[in-house]
């Protein structure tokens, strides 16, 4: 079955360029829809969802948003999608702070650089079925600098206040033991939890499982959303602590 894709980009050329990176990131049957601005993404994704009940019943599975539109901006798009399921990648010229802080905190998964070569945005997106955020390079390297030349919370300058340190022996944070309630996963999504403390890659066990990849980051995204995790190597420790895996 083929996965559905919406790219949302106002400039022809780019869209092309776009499409062809798609094509080449992944290899499963795409079906590749475009927009050229903001409300016809939006009629489109209505469309993936029911008419009586607004479940969503046909997603997209991958949405490339661009931020300048004839009709508004792509910031607009991300917060409407919040809760939809799809994996959103912002594609645009931009890579200042106004622009890539305002767009992770709506919602967007991944940072891309249209200027970047077509090799490189092919293997960023590809960061997907392993379980990372495609972020072009000059994006990674920008929000490294920006975290590391932050200034740490008064609170963790290792003042307890005559209460337990939060440290120990390290500038790390100890992470605070979270209630494993699997018995709210389902069986598809233990399995997936499994595979995943075991190291495998989203591509893999989508083979294992014979399912798409798409799918398994779905699971993925339900897993660390039901166990209040942001990480695979925290869920993988939760799970191994309460023997699940």
């Amino acid at each position: 079955m083929a996965v559905k894709v919406l790219i949302l980009e106002d400039n022809p050329v780019a869209r092309g360029f776009l499409r062809r990176v798609v094509r080449e990131s992944f290899s499963d049957a795409n079906l590749i829809n475009e927009a050229g601005d903001l409300e016809s993404a939006r009629r489109q994704i209505a469309s993936t969802r029911s008419v009586t009940t607004g479940a969503v019943i046909d997603p997209f599975k991958l949405i490339l948003v661009d931020l300048e539109l004839p009709d508004g901006n792509g910031m607009e798009l991300l917060e409407e999608l919040n809760g939809y399921p799809a994996t959103k990648i912002v594609t645009t010229l931009y890579s200042d702070d106004d622009h890539l802080f305002p767009a992770l905190q709506r919602g967007a998964d991944g940072y891309l650089l249209k200027e970047d070569r077509f090799e490189v945005l092919v293997e960023e997106l590809q960061k997907i079925v392993r379980g990372q955020p495609p972020l072009s390079p000059a994006i990674a390297r920008r929000l490294l600098t920006h975290f590391r030349s932050a200034p740490l919370p008064e609170s963790q300058h290792g003042s307890n206040h005559g209460g337990a340190s939060t440290f120990s022996g390290s500038s790390r944070p100890v992470m605070m033991e979270k209630p494993l309630d699997h018995e709210r996963l389902t069986p598809r999504e233990t399995e997936v939890l499994t595979y995943l403390s075991k190291g495998f890659t989203i591509k893999e066990i989508a083979n294992l499982m014979g399912i798409k990849w798409f799918t398994v980051n779905d699971h993925i995204k339900s897993i660390y959303k039901k166990l209040n995790v942001s990480s695979r190597a925290e869920a993988a420790v939760l799970a191994s602590k309460q023997g699940l895996v």
